[in-house]
C-alpha cells in the first residue's frame, strides 16, 4: 500500500479566506490544489464588493488571497506562483514541487507556460467565436448576481462581453495570430493525451505545480467554452476527462517515489518543451526585449509568422525567475537542464 503523504504542519490561520470565481482558470488552478493538499479555504464568490470589509490587492485580480503579513494584519495577494510556494513552506505534505531542483525546474517552467500561454488560448476562444461569446455574456454576469432582474443581468452581459472583445489585442490575438493560437492549442492536446497515456501527471504519478496550471485553463478550454470543449472533446477525450480528475483530488494517494525523475524528462516532456520552445519563448523573450528598451509594443516572430502584443511587465518577472533557477544549479545539474532542453527551443530563455 501507498505510504501516504500527509499534512502535518500549518502555520497560517485556516480556513484561508479566498475571492474568486468558477470562470477564472487561476480560481480553479489555486482551489484544486488546496483541495488536494487538505488545506481548508472558504471561498467568497464574486466581485471585490463582496470583500469590501477586506483589503485591497496592489492589482485587481483574482483569485485574492487575504493572509496575514509579518505585523499580524491581513494583505490581500494574487499571483498564485509565488502563493503555492508559500503554501509548500506553511504546510507539510501533499507537496506539489518535486524535491529534485531540476525535476522542480521543468514543473516550473510547465506551470508557467500554462500560465503565460495557454491562457492566449483560453481568452482568443472566449472572445472570438459568438457561440462562446454568448455563453460567456449569459454564464459570468449570473455568477455574481443569481437572483439580479433578468433585464440587469443581460445589460451587464452585454457590455462585459464587449469589453472583453474589444481587450483582445492585450493577449495578442487578432485576425493574423487567431490561427496561430489555435493551431498551438491543437498540438497541445495531441501532446497531452500522449503524455497521459504514459502516466497520469505531468510530474510523473503525483501532481506538480504545472498540473494544477494546465488544469485551470482547461476547465475552461475542456469544459467550458464551447469552440474549444468541442475540439477537445473530438481530439483528446482522455483530456477532458482528467480535467474532472483533477478537480478534486483530496483522496489521492501518494507517495515520494511517484515522482517523474530526471532521467525521463526528455523522454516524457520532450514534445511538450517543443512546443512550449515554438510559441512561448519567442514571445516571452520579445516582451523582456521590449521591457528592456522600454517600448510599446512587443514584436516577435512565432512559426514564421507576426506576433504584435502589448508589454507586460509580469512576464518579464516570469523570465528572471526561471534565470535565477537555472543560475542557482550546480554546474553539473546544469549540463543536466541543457541536456533536456537542447533542440527544444526552450535552450534560449535560460540565456541571459
Amino acid at each position: 500500500m501507498a505510504k501516504v503523504d500527509r499534512d502535518t504542519r500549518m502555520t497560517l490561520p485556516t480556513p484561508l479566506l479566498i475571492r474568486g470565481l468558477p470562470g477564472s482558470p487561476y480560481t480553479r488552478k489555486l482551489l484544486a490544489l488546496l483541495r488536494y493538499r487538505g488545506i481548508a479555504y472558504r471561498l467568497r464568490l464574486g466581485g471585490s464588493s463582496n470583500t469590501s470589509d477586506l483589503p485591497l490587492p496592489r492589482v485587481p485580480l483574482i483569485p485574492t488571497v487575504y493572509l496575514p503579513n509579518a505585523e499580524g494584519e491581513l494583505e490581500a495577494l494574487v499571483d498564485s506562483t509565488p502563493l503555492i510556494r508559500r503554501f509548500e513552506q506553511e504546510f507539510s505534505g501533499r507537496s506539489v514541487i518535486p524535491p529534485d531542483p531540476v525535476v522542480a525546474f521543468f514543473d516550473y517552467l510547465l506551470e508557467d507556460y500554462a500560465d503565460e500561454w495557454l491562457t492566449k488560448a483560453m481568452f482568443h476562444y472566449r472572445w472570438s467565436y459568438q457561440s462562446d461569446i454568448q455563453k460567456c455574456e449569459e454564464i459570468l454576469v449570473r455568477w455574481t448576481g443569481i437572483s439580479e432582474p433578468e433585464e440587469h443581468l443581460q445589460q451587464q452581459g452585454q457590455a462585459f462581453g464587449k469589453r472583453q472583445v474589444d481587450r483582445l489585442y492585450v493577449v495578442g490575438s487578432n485576425a493574423t495570430t487567431g490561427p496561430l493560437i489555435e493551431a498551438s492549442y491543437q498540438r497541445f492536446l495531441t501532446i497531452f493525451k500522449n503524455v497521459l497515456e504514459q502516466q497520469p501527471y505531468l510530474m510523473g504519478h503525483r501532481p506538480g505545480a504545472s498540473d494544477f496550471g494546465v488544469y485551470g485553463q482547461l476547465t475552461q478550454l475542456a469544459q467550458f467554452d464551447p469552440t474549444p470543449m468541442s475540439l477537445t472533446l473530438r481530439e483528446a477525450p482522455r483530456v477532458y476527462a482528467w480535467v474532472d480528475i483533477v478537480d478534486d483530488l483530496s483522496g489521492y494517494e501518494v507517495d515520494d517515489k511517484n515522482w517523474l525523475s530526471r532521467d525521463a524528462l526528455k523522454a516524457r516532456l520532450g514534445d511538450l518543451l517543443g512546443e512550449i520552445g515554438r510559441t512561448y519563448v519567442p514571445v516571452m523573450l520579445a516582451n523582456v526585449e521590449a521591457l528592456m528598451r522600454g517600448t510599446e509594443q512587443v514584436s516577435a516572430t512565432v512559426d514564421g509568422q507576426s506576433w504584435i502584443q502589448q508589454p507586460f511587465p509580469y512576464q518579464g518577472k516570469c523570465v528572471q525567475r526561471i534565470r535565477q533557477q537555472y543560475e542557482d544549479f550546480s554546474s553539473v545539474d546544469r549540463e543536466f537542464v541543457d541536456s533536456v532542453l537542447a533542440g527544444s527551443g526552450c535552450e534560449d530563455l535560460v540565456k541571459p
